[in-house]
C-alpha cells in the first residue's frame, strides 16, 4: 500500500498545480452533492423508519384500550421468553412504553440499515467507481468524502428522532424525545460501524456486507440477553442499549452517553484510517488471482462473485430458523384472551390455530427478508456494468443473456436454498415434523420471484432505476411487518405479493395465487432479458 502524497505542510495536496488542500476541504460541496443525489431516498427512509413508531400508539392503542389490558398485556409479554427474545422486555404498560416495545428494535434495525447503506454509497461505492478519483483532483480534502457521508447519514437519523419525538409527544415529552435520540444515536453507531468498514474493505459489496453483519450480530445478543439466557450479552449491543434508554419508563438518559462514545470512537478510527491510504486502496487487501484464469464459462464467474453473499444468507437464515423456532411453543402466551392482539397475530400468519398463525407469520417474514438477497442478487450484474468491469467481457464471444443467465440462476436458485435453510431451522428446532413447515417456506418463493423478477426488468428495460427494486422490496417487508399491527386495509396489504400467497402451514391451500406470481415472475424476466438484448451496455 503506498502512502498518500503530502506537501511539505503536512497537508494531504490538492492538484499538482494547485494550493495545498486541508483534510476537509470541500466538505460542504460534497455534503450538498450527497443529499442532492439521495434528495428521496433519505426523506424515504426517515419517513418510514420515524413513522413507523409515532404511528404505533394509535394502533396500539386500539387493541389494548384500557389500563388494565395494557398492564395484562405487559406482564404476559415479559413473562413469555420468546417474546422477549423477538421484541425486547417491557418496561412499562403505559401506551409510550408499548410502544417503545413492540416498534423500538425494528424502528432501530432501520435506523442502522438506511445509516449503512447512505455512508457506504457515499464512502467506498464512489471509490471503486472512480468518481471519487475525479472530485479528488480538485480541491477536495483527504477526509472530505467521509465527513459528507457521516454528515448525511446525521440528517437521517436527525429526521427520525424529530418524527419520533414529535409523533409521541402526546405519551410524554422526555419519554418521546428519549426514545427519538435512542434510535437516531444507533443509526449512527452503525453509521460509524459502515465508515471504518469502508477503510478496511476494497468493495462496497463487502463494506455493507460487514456492517449488516455487525446489525444482525447487534440483533442476536439483545435477543440472547433479552431471552434470559445471559442479560449481559444485552449490554454488548447498540440496540440493546437502544432499549435500555428505558423510554416512558424512567428515562436512562445516561446510556446515550455511551451510544455517543460507540459512534464517536468508531468515527476517529474511521478518520485515522482515511487519511493513511490512498484513494481506492484498503487496509484488508484482496488476494490476487492465479496467473491463469479458471474460470470457463459466465456462470463459474457469476459464482465466483457471489459464493461468499450465499454463504453468508444461507448460515444466517438457518441460525435465525432455529432461533425463531424456539419461541413457537410460547406464541400463545403473546395474547392471552385478548381477541384484537390474537386477529394481529392472524391477520399475519392465517385463520389457522395460533401456533400455526405464528409459524406461517415467520416463515412470512423470512420470506420478504429473502427477497432482499433475490434483489441484490440479481443486480450484482448491473454493479459490474457500471463500474466498466462487464465491458471487456461482452467485447469478446460472450452473449448478454448467457451472461446474465448465471447471476440469476444464483438469485433464483439461492433464495430457494436460504428459504429451505429457514424451513429447516424452524422445524428442528420447534420439533414438528419439517414437512409442512419447509413447504410452507418454499410456498414464499412465487412472492421472492417476483420482487426479483421486477429487479430483472428494471435492470434490463430502465438500468438507471434500477436501484428502484430496493425499495419495492423494503416497501413490501414494511407492509409485512409492520401493516397488520397498525390495522391498514385488506387493499395495502395485497400491494405487496406475499399477501396473495396461502397461509402455511395451515388449511389455507389456495394454490391459484401461486401459480399466478410464478407466471408473473417469469413475464417479467423474460422482459427484462429481452431490454437487455437491446440496450446499449453501461460503460
Amino acid at each position: 500500500m503506498s502512502t498518500p502524497a503530502r506537501t511539505r505542510t503536512g497537508t494531504t495536496a490538492g492538484p499538482v498545480t494547485g494550493t495545498p488542500a486541508g483534510p476537509l476541504t470541500g466538505t460542504g460541496a460534497l455534503t450538498r452533492l450527497a443529499l442532492r443525489r439521495d434528495r428521496l431516498t433519505i426523506p424515504l427512509w426517515a419517513l418510514v423508519t420515524g413513522g413507523l413508531v409515532a404511528s404505533g400508539a394509535g394502533s396500539l392503542e386500539g387493541v389494548y384500550g384500557t389500563a388494565a389490558a395494557r398492564a395484562e398485556a405487559a406482564a404476559a409479554m415479559t413473562a413469555n421468553s420468546s417474546m422477549r427474545a423477538l421484541y425486547g422486555p417491557v418496561f412499562d404498560d403505559s401506551l409510550g412504553g408499548l410502544v417503545a416495545w413492540r416498534f423500538g428494535t425494528f424502528a432501530a434495525v432501520l435506523a442502522a440499515v438506511a445509516s449503512l447503506i447512505v455512508v457506504v454509497r457515499h464512502t467506498r461505492e464512489e471509490e471503486e467507481t472512480g468518481r471519487q478519483e475525479m472530485l479528488s483532483a480538485g480541491a477536495v480534502g483527504r477526509r472530505a468524502p467521509l465527513t459528507a457521508a457521516l454528515l448525511a447519514a446525521l440528517v437521517v437519523n436527525t429526521a427520525v428522532a424529530l418524527i419520533v419525538t414529535a409523533g409521541l409527544a402526546g405519551q410524554g415529552a422526555a419519554g418521546a424525545l428519549a426514545l427519538g435520540l435512542a434510535l437516531g444515536g444507533t443509526g449512527m453507531v452503525f453509521a460509524a460501524t459502515a465508515a471504518l468498514a469502508a477503510q478496511l474493505t476494497e468493495s462496497a459489496r463487502l463494506a455493507k456486507g460487514l456492517t449488516g453483519a455487525a446489525v444482525g450480530l447487534a440483533f442476536v445478543l439483545r435477543a440472547a440477553g433479552d431471552s434470559g439466557r445471559s442479560p449481559v450479552l444485552t449490554w454488548l449491543s447498540p440496540i440493546g442499549w437502544a432499549e435500555n434508554v428505558r423510554a416512558f419508563a424512567g428515562e436512562r438518559w445516561w446510556v446515550l452517553l455511551l451510544i455517543a462514545a460507540a459512534a464517536l470512537a468508531q468515527t476517529a478510527a474511521a478518520y485515522a484510517l482515511a487519511g493513511r491510504r490512498d484513494i481506492g486502496a484498503s487496509f484488508l487487501a484482496t488476494r490476487p488471482g492465479p496467473a491463469e484464469g479458471g474460470l470457463a464459462t459466465a456462470g463459474a464467474l457469476a459464482w465466483r462473485l457471489q459464493r461468499g453473499t450465499l454463504l453468508g444468507w444461507s448460515l444466517g437464515f438457518l441460525l435465525g430458523g432455529l432461533v425463531f423456532g424456539g419461541m413457537v411453543e410460547g406464541a400463545a402466551d403473546i395474547v392471552g384472551d385478548n381477541a384484537q392482539a390474537r386477529q394481529i397475530i392472524e391477520r399475519m400468519g392465517g385463520r389457522s390455530a395460533l401456533t400455526d398463525a405464528f409459524l406461517a407469520t415467520m416463515v412470512s417474514l423470512f420470506g420478504m427478508v429473502a427477497a432482499l438477497f433475490a434483489v441484490g442478487s440479481v443486480l450484482r450484474p448491473h454493479g459490474e456494468e457500471t463500474s466498466g468491469r462487464a465491458e471487456p467481457l461482452l467485447a469478446n464471444a460472450l452473449g448478454r443473456i448467457r451472461w446474465a443467465a448465471g447471476h440469476l440462476l444464483i438469485a433464483f436458485g439461492g433464495s430457494a436454498l436460504i428459504l429451505a435453510l429457514s424451513g429447516i431451522g424452524l422445524a428442528l428446532s420447534y420439533g414438528r415434523d419439517a414437512g409442512p413447515v419447509l413447504g410452507a417456506s418454499l410456498a414464499q418463493l412465487p412472492a421472492v420471484w417476483t420482487l426479483a423478477g421486477l429487479a430483472v426488468l428494471l435492470w434490463g428495460a430502465a438500468p438507471r432505476a434500477a436501484t428502484a427494486a430496493w425499495g419495492a422490496a423494503g416497501l413490501c417487508l414494511a407492509l409485512g411487518w409492520i401493516g397488520p399491527a397498525l390495522d391498514l386495509p385488506q387493499a395495502a396489504l395485497n400491494l405487496s405479493p406475499f399477501g396473495h400467497l396461502p397461509k402455511l402451514p395451515g388449511p389455507d391451500t389456495a394454490w391459484t395465487p401461486v401459480l399466478a406470481l410464478t407466471a408473473l415472475a417469469a413475464a417479467l424476466v423474460a422482459a427484462g432479458l429481452a431490454g437487455l438484448r437491446r440496450r446499449d451496455v453501461i460503460g
